[in-house]
């Protein structure tokens, strides 16, 4: 089997931990938001905050990370797991992905990596949630630091034979430019290791977000944040062509979802049913028309 039909074959259609029912579960494009940017990280009102701004999912942070030896999660508890997913289902809001986002800050070089990956994988299969979220972050920036790349692949692969052995995939981010993030992938060599593509990336280091897309192609794609810098919304966004990047993402055959992350109102920054409910209004008027 090819690399790209495993990718491919990896996933089922509906991904995260779905609801009993969903009004949404016929789009091809969900639209969902961090509950960290939504300031809910890891709290169970971030379901119905998700809901009253018009959201289809919520990706759930796995919670601060620090020095510690892993992350300072609440969903090692089972009876808290449980009422994350009781509260999906209750609400009919999917929890789209898990996020490492302690890694923002920490070295991929200088720490254990190992022990939180596998906590957020045994966490995801405890939770039926296929996508984690993992920026490789500023310490581990490939393009200023490229000394780091041959360690970080090792990691990487590691990572790789943990989670095809659980059946998920865990999304990547990097510093790199699309072809760079190809020729990554083809080092670490495993289908559970794919890009978490940042629209973000693309437009604040003056690259073409829609000719990045396509060279990466749907396979390499597990998720998008579908974000800016915060400033405007999505909408008065004048770096972002959302209608391109929809026809874009068609022509390619890709779907899953879109998660908000930035893209604030810079007057408002912190209103978040402000921010994220005319952000996901936006998107979804573009992505869900039809």
């Amino acid at each position: 089997m090819s690399a790209a039909a495993a990718l491919a074959g990896l996933l089922p259609k509906q991904t995260g931990a779905e609801p009993a029912a969903t009004s949404q579960a016929s789009h091809r494009y969900k639209v969902s938001a961090c509950d960290w940017m939504m300031l809910k990280r890891q709290k169970l009102g971030a379901f119905q905050l998700a809901k009253d701004c018009g959201l289809d999912g919520v990706e759930v942070d796995m919670g601060s990370l620090s020095k510690n030896p892993t992350f300072q999660s609440e969903l090692s508890k089972p009876e808290v797991r449980q009422q994350f997913l009781d509260k999906s289902r209750e609400l009919g809001i999917e929890i789209s992905s898990l996020a490492m986002s302690g890694f923002y800050a920490q070295s991929f070089t200088d720490r254990d990596v190992i022990k939180p990956v596998q906590d957020c994988i045994d966490t995801m299969k405890q939770m039926n949630v296929k996508i984690a979220f993992l920026p490789l972050g500023v310490q581990a920036d490939l393009v200023k630091k490229p000394e780091l790349r041959p360690k970080i692949v090792e990691i990487l692969k590691q990572c790789g034979r943990m989670a095809e052995q659980a059946g998920v995939v865990i999304g990547i981010e990097s510093a790199y430019a699309a072809a760079d993030d190809v020729k990554l992938l083809d080092d670490i060599g495993s289908p559970s290791i794919r890009i978490y593509f940042n629209f973000s990336n693309a437009l604040q280091n003056n690259r073409d977000l829609y000719s990045e897309l396509k060279t990466l192609g749907k396979d390499r794609i597990c998720q998008i944040h579908c974000t800016d810098q915060d400033g405007v919304w999505l909408e008065n966004d004048p770096k972002i062509d959302m209608k391109r990047a929809k026809q874009t993402l068609d022509e390619m055959g890709w779907s899953g979802w879109l998660v908000l992350e930035r893209s604030r109102d810079a007057r408002k920054s912190r209103d978040v049913k402000y921010n994220f409910g005319a952000n996901a209004k936006y998107v979804k008027s573009i992505f869900q028309e039809n």
